[in-house]
């Protein structure tokens, strides 16, 4: 028997061999008894558009995507979501059994995290405040808007970049010089940050959350380390947090269900098992 004939699928990306999605499709193949597998796969640039025409065959049903390949995924794909399309970047791939198929679900994977941890959140007609204007902020704007808020803040130190979004987004998206996000607390019903600041091996992202109301909810993207300087100084604020690896378990569990077919779920004991991961067996903070 062919050793690829059950269904399979993998991440690709450059370096690759740090991605938790292993762990997470794993541990959904076992617990569902589904026949199948999921890889990391690293590829170069290069080697990228050559890796995408083996999609399809051999049993490889498609791929999740990271760095450096998510814009080279969009340009590739013969069809892409409205997300994607939107977000200008494509993270899940599948062979329809015709076409080359790409999604974006970072944008579900982060309005799904603050569902699970961040209950009446949703805010029609609210104001938030993003930081940072790459590729994951394009996909908090999109879930953002699709949730209801009216007006969107952004505040990055290339004013460019923000200038791209606003034009990409609308009148709805607004941009803000880097030093003057504070001044906009007190008007903010969320806070998120984009940016890699607060990450292991990054500077910290270091504000004065006094002015935020109390009913505000801050986010991180960033999930190593699992409790960011940023969540930090939220929490001694009593403010409502949310932290980053919720984004990363909801958004593989679109890839898993095109893949394999069945609908997973992020349960307490996944989240446990990624944590612990995350946290290289050392116990879990308060």
């Amino acid at each position: 028997m062919n050793k690829h004939s059950s269904p399979r699928a993998c991440v690709v990306g450059w370096p690759i061999k740090h991605s938790r999605s292993p762990l997470i499709h794993g541990y959904w193949l076992k617990t569902l008894g589904v026949s199948g597998s999921y890889d990391r796969v690293a590829v170069t640039a290069e080697a990228f558009p050559a890796f995408l025409k083996t999609i399809g065959s051999d049993g490889l049903r498609g791929a999740n995507v990271t760095v450096p390949h998510k814009e080279a995924a969009y340009a590739l794909c013969e069809w892409r979501s409205e997300a994607a399309q939107a977000i200008g970047a494509v993270n899940t791939l599948w062979w329809d059994g015709h076409r080359l198929c790409g999604d974006n679900t970072d944008a579900f994977g982060f309005a799904a995290n603050l569902d699970d941890e961040a209950r009446g959140w949703r805010v029609d007609g609210g104001t938030a405040i993003v930081l940072g204007a790459g590729g994951a902020a394009r996909a908090v704007i999109y879930a953002l808007l699709g949730a209801g808020m009216r007006r969107i803040l952004v505040a990055n130190r290339s004013p460019e970049r923000v200038l791209a979004l606003a034009e990409a987004f609308g009148s709805a998206v607004v941009a803000l010089p880097w030093e003057a996000a504070p001044e906009q607390f007190e008007g903010a019903d969320m806070l998120v940050n984009t940016t890699s600041l607060g990450m292991e091996g990054q500077p910290p992202l270091l504000l004065d959350l006094s002015r935020l109301r109390r009913t505000a909810v801050v986010a991180d993207i960033v999930y190593t380390p699992l409790t960011t300087p940023l969540l930090a100084a939220a929490r001694e604020q009593g403010l409502q947090t949310v932290g980053g690896l919720g984004m990363l378990l909801h958004q593989a569990a679109a890839g898993f269900e095109r893949w394999f077919g069945v609908r997973p779920t992020v349960t307490p004991e996944l989240r446990a098992l990624v944590e612990a991961d995350v946290l290289g067996g050392q116990e879990k903070p308060k």
